[in-house]
């Protein structure tokens, strides 16, 4: 019902708009650029096991991430899409991932359709411009389900050892939680089906043996770091133990309060967000998680030989453990997307391509029509009105886009039923606007790739360069290729210095430094915090702040 060729074509628009931002969109500041920044200090230092951020301890996040971005830099180069690329080719692991978890319990028409949700995704388009842990994570863990699953119908020793192997990979990643998430997943799924002797079967016993093997190198280096040197201060705080840190206070320490983050701690926050991450998929989800709860209750808490729970029990235990957590932030759920995908995927299958559900579709397709369009003209709006720089053919090209959408909605000649192809349109085409057009203009309002493409251009001496007096990011340092010093005291500046600051310091410098020039005046604006006053251009420079270039002496 649905050819190999339309399938691999909708992966490939989906791979194709995820690229164009991958290598279009600088690194935003905050996280993605510390982590570009940290990958590409461990290349030049050759510290793989003790990581360092601007030369300071670094302990927040497990080293897999800055181990493979700082490869892949070793290979290609200090480029931004250098250090996505890693995360972008385990963005397509937890693609291949979830359509063989699907496969193994139900047909390939839904198998296809959990790949085409996951690729499709808002999150996905995000995280792999956007690069954090989650990326990696997500494929790992995707990884680590289908091979136990496949384990446990197969009994091959050979997806047995590829399951823990992930999970240590996983944990090298982002710590626990790459552990705990499969054991979410297939749990609920074990004691469902009544299969009590899956809960202690001995070859877990050599599978933690394989984990605690593959985290001996990582361990080494946190032992060295911080345990042989105790009272470290990280985010204010004494560290005593980065082996404790690490398997303890970062994961669980976010329930005991022993984790100092405390933010976005409510139930439905992570739900709340998924409204945007999981589009265009997100109503389609929530409604087949209903239905699968429904059939649950109605079969009395029992599932059938060829049924499964994972993807429903896996996202929801996985859910409800994040969502009490004192520390949340919205990637946090992107993990279990492989298994909401599949859950959407279901739920897709029996609306649109059986009978089954005959009197839901014409009110999803006039609730999703309204929504997909309300999406085609926002990205209207946000070619026309905040900045410009885009070109009118862009401008007529989005207005195309809306045309083309309405097209397909009266068109008898569609490949795939006209929902699942409005949805997969909208969502690819929006983001190619989105990664092409607005975010590069948006990026050019921070400091630190427009900073240090100033240096580049004027060839300027960067060991002269110091910070004062401003937060710059790690943008800066990642793009100039150089770790600057920042100083706090003017007594420590000297003549021969050029200065990054604010432009509000400007009156000090001058009365300070005479012969001070001002060598470049940019623009300084957290762009990940956009804002409707920063995105009207008639508001924008009240919203935008300055920062200033200054050679001390004059000369450039």
């Amino acid at each position: 019902m649905i050819s190999n060729r339309l399938f691999q074509f909708v992966l490939l628009a989906c791979g194709i708009t995820a690229l164009l931002g991958m290598i279009m969109i600088p690194l935003m500041d905050i996280d993605a650029s510390q982590y570009a920044s940290i990958s590409r200090e461990m290349l030049e230092n050759k510290s793989y096991l003790q990581v360092f951020d601007l030369g300071i301890d670094y302990l927040d996040k497990p080293p897999m991430l800055f181990w493979l971005s700082a490869l892949s830099m070793k290979l290609l180069g200090v480029h931004d899409w250098a250090y996505r690329l890693p995360s972008f080719l385990f963005a397509i692991l937890a693609v291949y991932a979830t359509y063989q978890l699907a496969l193994l319990f139900y047909k390939k028409e839904i198998a296809q359709l959990s790949a085409m949700v996951l690729a499709s995704c808002q999150a996905l388009f995000l995280i792999t411009h956007d690069v954090r842990c989650d990326t990696m994570l997500m494929g790992w863990v995707a990884f680590s389900i289908w091979q136990m699953a496949a384990w446990y119908q197969t009994k091959r020793w050979k997806n047995f050892l590829l399951a823990f192997i992930a999970i240590a990979c996983g944990m090298m990643t982002k710590g626990p939680i790459a552990l705990m998430v499969p054991a979410f997943a297939l749990v609920p799924h074990f004691i469902l089906r009544r299969e009590w002797k899956q809960l202690f079967r001995w070859e877990y016993i050599l599978g933690v043996i394989i984990i605690a093997v593959m985290l001996v190198p990582m361990s080494i280096g946190l032992y060295q770091q911080f345990d042989l040197h105790p009272g470290k201060l990280i985010n204010g705080e004494p560290i005593h133990s980065g082996l404790r840190f690490y398997y303890w206070t970062q994961s669980f320490g976010r329930y005991t309060g022993e984790n100092h983050f405390n933010e976005m701690n409510h139930f439905t926050f992570l739900l709340e967000n998924m409204l945007w991450s999981f589009l265009p998929w997100i109503f389609f989800f929530l409604i087949g998680l209903l239905f699968n709860l429904k059939d649950l209750i109605v079969n009395k808490f029992r599932l059938a030989v060829n049924e499964e729970w994972i993807s429903t029990g896996g996202f929801m235990v996985t859910y409800c453990i994040l969502a009490r957590s004192q520390a949340q932030l919205p990637h946090y759920i992107f993990v279990v997307f492989p298994l909401a995908s599949i859950v959407t995927a279901k739920f897709l299958y029996r609306l649109l391509f059986t009978d089954e559900l005959l009197k839901w579709k014409k009110p999803l397709l006039i609730f999703h029509t309204f929504i997909f369009t309300l999406l085609w003209v926002a990205a209207i709006i946000l070619m026309t009105w905040p900045f410009e720089e885009v070109p009118k053919l862009v401008v007529a090209l989005a207005a195309f886009g809306l045309i083309g959408f309405f097209r397909i909605l009266f068109s008898k000649k569609n490949q795939l039923p006209v929902l699942l192809t409005l949805a997969l349109y909208t969502v690819t085409g929006v983001n190619v606007f989105l990664s092409t057009a607005f975010y590069p203009n948006v990026l050019k309002y921070q400091l630190g790739n427009d900073a240090a493409a100033f240096i580049d251009q004027q060839k300027t001496d960067k060991n002269r360069i110091l910070i004062y007096g401003t937060h710059e990011g790690r943008a800066f340092h990642f793009y100039a290729k150089h770790i600057f010093p920042e100083k706090q005291n003017l007594k420590d500046l000297q003549a021969d210095n050029i200065v990054l600051t604010s432009k509000d310091s400007l009156v000090m410098f001058q009365k300070a430094f005479p012969a001070m020039k001002v060598l470049h005046e940019g623009p300084h604006f957290g762009v990940t915090a956009l804002s409707l006053p920063f995105l009207n251009p008639d508001t924008r420079d009240k919203e935008v702040s300055k920062y200033l270039l200054i050679s001390l002496n004059g000369k450039p």
